[in-house]
């Protein structure tokens, strides 16, 4: 069964080897502890200029 599943995998052209395994990697960016309060946040967005009325207008 194995080697019909590499025989795909070849004739597609894809790898028919499992990657190789690599070190464990730190957390992102986002994740890591504030290193202060000047730090800025990349993920939080600016006030809209304007109140948007959300009320239902039939």
């Amino acid at each position: 069964m194995i080697a019909v599943i590499q025989e795909i995998f070849g004739h597609l052209g894809e790898p028919t080897s499992p990657p190789r395994l690599r070190p464990a990697r730190g957390p992102p960016l986002w994740e890591m502890q504030d290193s202060g309060s000047g730090v800025i946040d990349p993920q939080a967005q600016p006030a809209p200029e304007y109140e948007f009325d959300q009320r239902v207008a039939w």
